[in-house]
């Protein structure tokens, strides 16, 4: 019993393929019902992997677009952008998001730290739609609609 607990952990704790043929490797060869078995262990192990990475990564503060009729949406440290983030990290006019009928779009306005989108600098313009991570020097968004 001791064993298979055991074995039952290690095969939770694999991280790739390999480990888990290596843990399997002195057992009799069963043919497909092994492998499957191994693929079957393998996928869980990935799926657990991924559900740990995403439960790590950090809650993100929404940024709702806006729902008026404005087209233009300055944001920076300076008093006069529509958000203003006090952060040393975002420049005084940093970027903006601009109305293009119906989407926006996210525009870097040559900030020191730039301005990035799903985790890419911008160098253009690009669109941008709810679930997208934004962030302005290190201030990161997540992207929704208005409530």
């Amino acid at each position: 019993m001791e064993t298979f607990i055991g074995r039952v952990d290690l095969a939770l704790r694999a991280r790739n393929r390999s480990e888990l043929d290596e843990l399997v490797s002195d057992l009799p060869h069963r043919g497909r019902w092994r492998s499957r078995i191994t693929d079957a262990v393998a996928s869980v192990s990935e799926l657990s992997r991924r559900i740990e990475s995403a439960w790590r990564r950090p809650r993100l503060p929404r940024l709702a677009l806006p729902a008026d009729g404005r087209a233009r949406y300055l944001v920076g440290r300076g008093s006069s952008c529509d958000l203003v983030l006090a952060d040393l990290t975002v420049s005084r006019i940093h970027a903006e998001l601009r109305r293009d009928q119906d989407t926006w779009v996210l525009v870097d306005l040559g900030s020191m730290n730039g301005t990035r989108l799903n985790g890419w600098r911008l160098v253009g313009p690009a669109p941008v739609r709810p679930g997208d991570e934004v962030a302005f020097g290190d201030c990161a968004f997540l992207v929704s609609i208005p409530a």
